[in-house]
């Protein structure tokens, strides 16, 4: 194995098959030692946090590819801690895609003018680009098609599956007494340019209440497995 990228909560390793390995750390973003999934930089390190974002990975990374959505899941190694995953070139330096079912977080800061907290939306997606200096700028289609980032049938692409995607864990959630919020996600391309979602599928990005009072993502792994 090589280690081709050090990332904040995973490290990635290419694979002699051509595949590649991530290796899941219990290093978790957040500030003064307090866990907080939205910030973008390592804050403290919680024993175990890696294997549970595995398991919820693989949990619904199964889910997902049982659906005929393509993802980049091949395997894991609960023991290692451990997934492989099929080879992905990402949109850019790096997109991530969000899917809102409420009016809250950022989407409420930007546009509470004509929307009230926590409003219904309708599966509404919209993107942003990775980069922790400029706060994570949101960009339109017509944005990402002109700075050749995707082609409109890769938008249109990665919003139905973003919404098909959304619908499998806000279902699944919705049987556990949970109610999802709003989530997000990354997604790649294959050699042929056949769109994927990639990364994982953990508690950290995704937003979800229990009986109208918001639930950490830490409690929220507890609550999943138990």
């Amino acid at each position: 194995m090589k280690l081709v990228y050090t990332g904040k909560t995973k490290n990635v390793y290419a694979l002699e098959n051509g595949n590649y390995l991530l290796k899941f750390k219990d290093d978790c973003t957040g500030k003064d030692g307090v866990f907080d999934p939205g910030e973008n930089s390592i804050g403290l390190t919680i024993e175990g946090v890696g294997d549970v974002n595995l398991r919820m990975s693989i949990y619904y990374f199964e889910k997902i590819n049982a659906a005929g959505i393509k993802t980049h899941f091949v395997s894991a190694d609960l023991n290692d801690t451990t997934m492989e995953v099929l080879p992905a070139k990402v949109f850019g330096k790096g997109l991530e895609v969000i899917c809102r079912h409420k009016a809250v977080g950022s989407f409420f800061r930007r546009y509470s003018d004509y929307i009230e907290e926590g409003a219904d939306l309708p599966a509404y997606v919209e993107m942003t680009f990775k980069n922790d200096e400029k706060g994570d700028p949101l960009v339109t289609k017509d944005g990402l098609v002109i700075l050749g980032v995707m082609t409109e049938e890769q938008y249109d692409a990665i919003k139905a599956m973003t919404q098909r995607i959304t619908k499998i864990v806000a279902d699944d959630l919705l049987e556990k007494g949970l109610v999802l919020y709003d989530i997000k996600f990354e997604f790649g391309y294959d050699a042929n340019g056949d769109v994927m979602l990639i990364d994982e599928i953990a508690s950290g990005n995704m937003r979800v209440y229990k009986d109208g009072n918001y639930i950490d993502p830490m409690t929220l792994s507890e609550l999943f497995f138990n």
